[in-house]
């Protein structure tokens, strides 16, 4: 029997997960509104919310999996990427407890655990989970990519984002139009009351499998201007249409590729990953291009789309079972140059800073 301890902190949430043998016991998750404040979220705070917040995270969870600290059989981590400043909390803190239990760590990709979030098991569902070899689009706010995932350990990403990442499109159009932040959930909402078709936003011209998001954050910002500027209330008139017909381009934008590589693969296995997976208008573009194409698709619980440490522990799980462990002396990183092709770029948007 395995029990793995997962523990999350490559951003703004403190979190720690009790996965034993692939099931999940627990998921404890602690969020930082602070930021809100600021438009996004500010290192400096982060990692000081993480030092307050992750002894009490992790007792948490180990007293609500049922365990006892002696019973865990390894200690899963994120070493990257993401904020340093709140992986070193996360980081000091596995290694700590590693030492004081004698008790392995293992480390992982941040990236990873989003692409396999849909394996955690619970006791209270059926279960089901993708065939591999699968397709996983994963969007967040600072990764686009299509993942081809040949086995928990085996990846290739046949596209990415050249750019800028789905997610900070999102979060631009929020702080654009003043609707706060973070910015995804506030424009899905908006976008549920407004007419998808009634505006138009340019899309790139992408060759292959790769995404580009800055252009179409520049079509909304001209649109806006010039709008406003012939009616000084377009925005607040129409901010659930805009929503609308922003939203609806982002996702045309990611099915297309997405799309095209099931074609030119022939894998028709599709989960998707990462915080924008969680939009409910991707959601359903993926469920109904898969009635369309006879795909299998796979979408996680809301619950694991955003950043958790049950990923985290799913995705250690995977690694100590094939024998790997870490040493003690590791540090942690904000790029991640091996994702078995990963390029390493952070799975967050860049960080505001203070005036």
């Amino acid at each position: 029997m395995d029990i793995i301890l997962g523990i999350e902190s490559s951003c703004d949430d403190t979190s720690a997960a009790v996965i034993r043998d692939g099931y999940l016991l627990s998921n404890v998750l602690a969020s930082q509104d602070v930021h809100k404040a600021y438009g996004g979220v500010i290192p400096e705070l982060a990692s000081r919310a993480h030092q307050l917040n992750i002894v009490p995270v992790v007792s948490q969870a180990i007293d609500r999996a049922g365990i006892k600290a002696s019973d865990i059989t390894a200690i899963a981590f994120t070493r990257g990427p993401g904020l340093l400043g709140s992986l070193l909390v996360g980081t000091s803190f596995a290694k700590g407890l590693s030492i004081a239990l004698d008790r392995p760590l293992v480390e992982v990709n941040h990236l990873q655990g989003h692409v396999l979030a849909n394996f955690i098991k619970q006791y209270d569902r059926e279960n089901v989970h993708p065939s591999f070899p699968y397709l996983c689009l994963l969007v967040s706010g600072g990764n686009s990519q299509i993942v081809r995932v040949n086995s928990p350990l085996d990846f290739e990403i046949l596209g990415q984002t050249i750019d800028d990442a789905v997610g900070e499109a999102f979060d631009k159009c929020s702080k654009m139009m003043g609707l706060g932040y973070p910015g995804g959930p506030v424009v899905d909402r908006l976008a549920k009351e407004g007419d998808p078709y009634r505006f138009h936003f340019a899309k790139p011209h992408v060759p292959g499998l790769d995404y580009s998001f800055s252009g179409i954050k520049t079509s909304l910002l001209y649109f806006v201007r010039d709008q406003m500027a012939l009616d000084p209330e377009f925005m607040e008139k129409n901010k659930a249409d805009i929503c609308a017909g922003f939203q609806r381009t982002l996702i045309e934008i990611l099915m297309d590729k997405l799309v095209k590589a099931a074609k030119q693969t022939g894998i028709r296995e599709i989960t998707i990953g990462g915080g924008v997976s969680a939009n409910s208008g991707l959601r359903a573009a993926v469920t109904e291009e898969g009635r369309k194409r006879g795909w299998k698709t796979y979408l996680p619980e809301f619950k694991f789309t955003t950043d958790n440490a049950a990923m985290i522990a799913i995705a250690g799980y995977f690694h100590y079972l094939n024998g790997e462990r870490t040493s003690l002396d590791v540090a942690p990183v904000s790029r991640i140059a091996d994702f078995h092709g990963q390029t390493g770029n952070s799975s967050h948007p860049a960080p505001v800073m203070p005036a």
